[in-house]
């Protein structure tokens, strides 16, 4: 029996902050207990963290990442070793990837793909999402199956025609298995039939640089595809989770459908949240390092995505944590933005980029905890297992000094990507101590972890439906 305990740090959970002293045994919560009191004092254990003056938080989970993921004739840079041992310097315990079905394959062939190229190799728990790109009668009574083992959600694309993209009866299809099997569609929403043929007149134009990836990909088509995702998900009865969610229109579309009492949710990343099309304009050829889709947008649809976060008609913040180098995998689109690998790195910044806009008064504490680590948890079918400091939880626990100041920099991150999408950015705040499942896998800044002790991780189905 192996025992530790966390003294003296501000426990913040979603739900509560307390002073308080934490008992780990064998990779689970054992206890907690006002620091101070008798019963905190009764606590032993062989090993003991000094969190004074430092906040005990559980451990991210980003439920949006892409490590080795396909695209445009390359990878994404990051692997499942290198991707998770980022995820845990940044605070991240557990990634839920996505298993790509290819066109033509099965969902089967995807997913056992994916298992392994991860087993074995994280350092942090994980678990998958399906991409489901190739509706058939088949692949539907695949997804019967594969929610009965623990893969519940699957993602569908109304972007990337010839690549990914479901057209609308298909993804009603897929939206009423999901109605039947409980699983949760999630839907990146784009038109992308008709960004297809601005792309074309753009390049037509002679607009090649990374900048007009953005004018193309334009607001109101993603607002639009918001509002035709959740209407086809009223009509099959099946709740639905929008994907990295950039614009203002696309976040006005999903607050009037929950008003209504529709069960749809929204997700946004830390790039929408600090990042613009200032940065896509960068000069010669900078703003590639900033394509991803959907695309940043201008600086004043910010304040639309955190009024979204504070009223809770976004739920989740998430990564698409998708790297690509800018030598020789974003340079692949010098000369033509349609070939830039579409795709940003994060995974290990997410925390620290929300703690910020604590700082900055933009969140709670709280709601930071709420949309980086509780809900996401709920969503995917990982609560209370992750997402929480509770008794019988893993004991994923991050030990954060709320006070250490640090500057962003590809010189100093784990990433395996040659810039960083923060270089620069000064943030008040630092992951310190980093448990997954009770085993110290980052001890006061340093690496101390080990790929393989990550394991897959089932999932029951979204916790917020009845």
């Amino acid at each position: 029996m192996s025992r530790t305990v966390i003294r003296g740090g501000l426990v913040v959970t979603a739900s509560e902050e307390i002073h308080a002293d934490v008992l780990i045994e064998d990779g689970r919560i054992a206890a907690l207990a006002a620091s101070g009191t008798p019963a905190a004092d009764a606590f032993t254990a062989e090993r003991t963290l000094d969190a004074t003056g430092k906040y005990v938080i559980p451990g991210g989970v980003d439920g949006h990442t892409h490590m080795e993921m396909p695209f445009g004739g390359t990878y994404a840079s990051d692997t499942f070793e290198t991707g998770t041992r980022a995820a845990a310097w940044g605070g991240t315990t557990t990634i839920v990837d996505f298993a790509v079905q290819s066109v033509g394959g099965a969902l089967r062939e995807g997913l056992d793909a994916w298992h392994a190229k991860a087993e074995g190799n994280c350092a942090v728990d994980y678990g998958f999402h399906m991409i489901v790109s190739d509706v058939n009668q088949e692949t539907l009574k695949e997804m019967d199956l594969l929610v009965e083992e623990g893969v519940t959600s699957f993602k569908q694309f109304m972007a990337y025609p010839g690549v990914f993209y479901s057209d609308d009866g298909q993804i009603l299809r897929a939206m009423q298995r999901a109605a039947g099997n409980g699983g949760l569609i999630m839907m990146h929403a784009e038109n992308g039939i008709a960004i297809d043929v601005l792309v074309e007149q753009a390049l037509a134009r002679g607009e090649t640089d990374p900048r007009h990836h953005g004018e193309v990909r334009k607001a109101l088509l993603e607002a639009e595809a918001t509002h035709r995702a959740i209407r086809l998900a009223q009509v099959a009865g099946a709740p639905l989770y929008v994907v990295h969610v950039s614009a203002r229109e696309a976040v006005a579309e999903l607050a009037r459908a929950r008003a209504d009492g529709v069960s749809v949710f929204g997700e946004t990343c830390p790039q929408y949240l600090f990042l613009s099309t200032d940065n896509l304009a960068e000069p010669d050829f900078e703003g590639a390092k900033y394509v991803c889709s959907t695309p940043l947008r201008p600086r004043e649809h910010q304040a639309a995505l955190w009024q979204g976060l504070r009223r809770n008609d976004l739920q989740v913040v998430s990564t698409d944590h998708c790297p690509f180098c800018f030598a020789g995998q974003k340079e692949l689109g010098r000369g033509d933005f349609s070939k830039i690998p579409n795709g940003m790195p994060g995974v290990e910044h997410r925390m620290d980029l929300l703690h910020q806009a604590v700082v900055d008064g933009r969140i709670s504490r709280r709601r930071w905890i709420e949309i980086a680590c509780a809900t996401p948890a709920r969503m995917f079918g990982l609560y209370p297992k992750k997402g929480t400091i509770a008794p019988g939880a893993d004991a994923d626990v991050v030990v954060y000094d709320p006070h250490a100041e640090q500057v962003i920099s590809a010189a100093e991150h784990h990433m395996n990507v040659d810039y960083s999408a923060y270089e620069g950015t000064r943030v008040t705040g630092r992951v310190e101590t980093v448990l997954s499942r009770g085993e110290w896998v980052v001890t006061e800044r340093e690496f101390t972890g080990r790929a393989g002790h990550g394991v897959y991780t089932p999932r029951s189905t979204c916790q917020y439906l009845d």
